[in-house]
């Protein structure tokens, strides 16, 4: 049995057919804690014989919070509810044979990004040098150093929990020389020391990247490079996501007078109705 099916079953016997459809996919596990998104709506106490049923039935969680919808602050961090297990949040988080030891209520992680860390580290080519503008406590970054050959990662955050953590999973995973963490805000800090320097720019904070994108152009090389940009795009009832999602970065791009190719748009999730996380990939071929 899949731990999707066990969750499914979990969901089913402890509130009923109708509330487990709607939440045994919401289940995310974060090292030994297991996080259960809460849906709108819900008073995420309820969510507490789940959470007492997930410690009996998993051998593996320790400890269980309720995700409260949304993000606060510009740390960009879940509000959390502890339901069972051991309350504690600091866990050890494993991804791609990497080791993060992570708060999820200091820091921001999320697992639906799994695939996009190797996915853009497979993208990195030998020599290159990249900038993380939010870097976190460094997924992107130390993946990156881990699966392909960067010259440097330079990996910003402003949150000094996310900084802190960045610097101790860099020495766990062995990647002090690739890896740079810099406390700070990346608009200030590309300013400061990195206009012109890198090859590829890593933008994954949706609820900023239309107005730190000036910046990530400010960062790359004067010939070409390429930019990841994470959105979160609304569409309409006769909107198709993958063209809003163009239409919003060539625009702003076109403001910016940057010339450039979008060359692969791909969905990551819905995060709400008509609520899509999506990333797009684009060439600049001038500035």
């Amino acid at each position: 049995m899949t731990r999707g099916d066990l969750l499914k079953r979990i969901a089913r016997e402890v509130l009923g057919e109708d509330y487990a459809s709607r939440l045994w996919r919401r289940v995310e596990f974060i090292g030994d804690i297991a996080l259960i998104r809460t849906p709108l709506g819900m008073d995420p106490r309820d969510l507490k014989p789940l959470a007492e049923e997930l410690i009996r039935r998993l051998p593996y969680v320790k400890s269980v919070w309720a995700a409260i919808p949304g993000v606060l602050g510009e740390y960009r961090l879940r509000r959390h509810v502890w339901l069972a297990g051991e309350e504690r949040s600091e866990t050890i988080y494993r991804e791609h044979g990497c080791l993060f030891r992570v708060d999820i209520n200091k820091v921001y992680v999320s697992p639906s990004l799994n695939y996009e860390h190797i996915r853009v580290a497979r993208l990195v080519k030998p020599g290159e040098v990249v900038v993380n503008m939010f870097a976190g406590v460094g997924l992107f970054s130390i993946i990156i150093a881990k699966y392909s050959t960067p010259r440097r990662v330079y990996s910003i955050d402003i949150n000094p929990h996310a900084y802190n953590y960045m610097v101790e999973n860099i020495e766990l995973n062995k990647v002090e020389g690739i890896v740079e963490p810099i406390l700070g805000d990346a608009k200030r800090v590309i300013e400061e020391k990195l206009v012109r320097v890198a090859d590829r720019v890593l933008m994954p904070y949706p609820e900023l990247a239309l107005e730190y994108l000036p910046y990530a152009l400010k960062a790359l090389r004067d010939t070409r490079g390429w930019i990841h940009i994470y959105l979160h795009v609304y569409t309409g009832r006769n909107e198709h996501w993958r063209i809003k999602a163009k239409s919003i970065v060539e625009d702003k791009l076109r403001e910016l007078g940057a010339k450039h190719s979008v060359e692969n748009i791909r969905k990551i999730r819905n995060i709400g109705p008509r609520i899509h996380q999506v990333v797009v990939d684009v060439s600049i071929i001038n500035k």
